[in-house]
């Protein structure tokens, strides 16, 4: 959350490596913010990882999206916009599915090691 105040708070952000939109920036940031957050809530541990803990993952993240629009409305060329908030909370359920793909994944291998 930190970085991404801090990026939101500058007047003139540098271009992306790669000539990557400035979507695909936010998604990778919330993408990495709704993960951690899931493993937070989660209680860093692969059997926390629920739908339930998914959920506020997501919600958590998409409320950050909300707030970093707000603040850049009070940065000198910078504008709050809907768009940069769906990108946010595409990210973050991407960043989400990823970790309990991860979870199913390793659930499944410790399943089947305790099997045999």
């Amino acid at each position: 959350m930190c970085a991404i105040f801090y990026l939101s708070g500058q007047s003139d952000v540098p271009s992306l490596p790669g000539g990557l939109s400035s979507y695909t920036g936010h998604m990778i940031g919330y993408a990495l913010l709704g993960g951690l957050a899931l493993r937070a809530w989660a209680g860093a541990t692969w059997r926390g990882v629920t739908a339930t803990a998914a959920l506020k993952a997501v919600l958590l993240a998409s409320a950050y999206g909300v707030t970093d629009e707000v603040h850049q409305s009070f940065v000198d060329n910078r504008f709050p916009g809907v768009d940069d908030w769906v990108a946010d909370t595409a990210g973050a359920i991407l960043g989400v599915l990823a970790i309990m793909g991860l979870a199913r994944l390793r659930r499944s291998r410790e399943s089947r090691g305790r099997d045999v």
